[in-house]
């Protein structure tokens, strides 16, 4: 299911809401044609028949064609509320040459990957709200499925990708204690950050998860990163000026020095978060801004399933 961003072909589109529908009418085709096909992709007029409820509304045609049982559904039913949170703090400009490698940076990626999501959502009838958080909580809005509403939230990923923010940093541990806090429903929470200031905290971060866990929400953390640089650390052979997007510290060095130490870190760090994620029962993927938009498509499809069958 992976898929490489053309980012021309992308930006062509030009709005957001379009590129979006671009996005998810693609990714569902690929699903019918894919391991995944068992995915309930009927999102805009149909779901599932629960065994025991009334037989009358099963729209027998699609029987016919598929061989399971779907319900007709209306416009008032949501089964889900979705709050989508993004980063928005400094580091996720990086990489500023994402342009020249027809690649988003992360703040774009996360945008658009939280754009194709709300289409998704609006598609399954389920209720969306979004939060941005830097060193605080910028937004959070209620969670709703009108077309104003959405229509506003895109407007504000607009706003995202239209002004990129200097020297800002970042404060995920205190934004997901205020958005468990401030979420009243239990709700899916979708978070979209490249964790720049959890590599030191992961206890607080993990124990921030925790606290929407505790409070009857569900979390999937998309750790969004540039595996060629951030992970592979894959630059030239040649002294190098490393800039820290949030502070503006600078450092040059030889990257072929650092290497292979700063591989092992990296690695450690990997190993480390997913361990804890394991611990905390907390869906964790990560996001290569390098692939496509439908990982993170797939992995919304694969946890909202696993909470459909475990409150069966």
């Amino acid at each position: 299911m992976s898929q490489t961003i053309d980012r021309a072909l992308l930006e062509k589109f030009g709005n957001l809401e379009l590129l979006a529908k671009q996005v998810v009418e693609g990714f569902i085709t690929g699903l019918h044609k894919s391991p995944f096909h068992g995915f309930s992709v009927e999102f805009a007029e149909h779901r599932l028949y629960n065994t025991g409820e009334s037989t009358r509304h099963i729209d027998w045609k699609l029987f016919a064609r598929t061989d399971k049982h779907f319900v007709k559904r209306y416009e008032e039913e949501t089964n889900l509320r979705c709050w989508l949170i993004l980063d928005h703090s400094s580091s996720m400009n990086f990489p500023e040459d994402a342009k020249s490698r027809n690649i988003f940076n992360k703040s774009q990626f996360s945008a658009y990957a939280a754009a194709s999501l709300i289409e998704l959502l609006k598609k399954q009838r389920d209720a969306v709200g979004l939060g941005i958080f830097s060193d605080n909580l910028e937004e959070l809005t209620p969670a709703k499925l009108s077309n104003t509403h959405l229509n506003m939230l895109n407007s504000m990923l607009s706003d995202i990708l239209s002004r990129p923010v200097p020297n800002k940093t970042s404060s995920i541990v205190e934004s997901i204690h205020q958005i468990a806090e401030r979420i009243h429903q239990r709700s899916l929470v979708v978070i979209f950050s490249d964790l720049m200031d959890s590599q030191q905290n992961l206890d607080e971060l993990f124990m921030a998860l925790q606290h929407l866990k505790h409070n009857k929400h569900e979390a999937i953390l998309f750790h969004v990163v540039d595996k060629e640089k951030e992970l592979d650390f894959n630059f030239e052979n040649r002294p190098t000026q490393f800039i820290d997007m949030e502070t503006g510290d600078e450092v040059k060095l030889h990257p072929s020095a650092v290497k292979q130490f700063y591989q092992t870190q990296m690695q450690e760090f990997d190993k480390e978060i997913k361990l804890k994620a394991g611990q905390y029962a907390i869906d964790y993927i990560e996001a290569d801004i390098n692939k496509g938009l439908h990982q993170v498509l797939q992995g919304y499809l694969v946890k909202r399933n696993k909470m459909i069958k475990g409150a069966r």
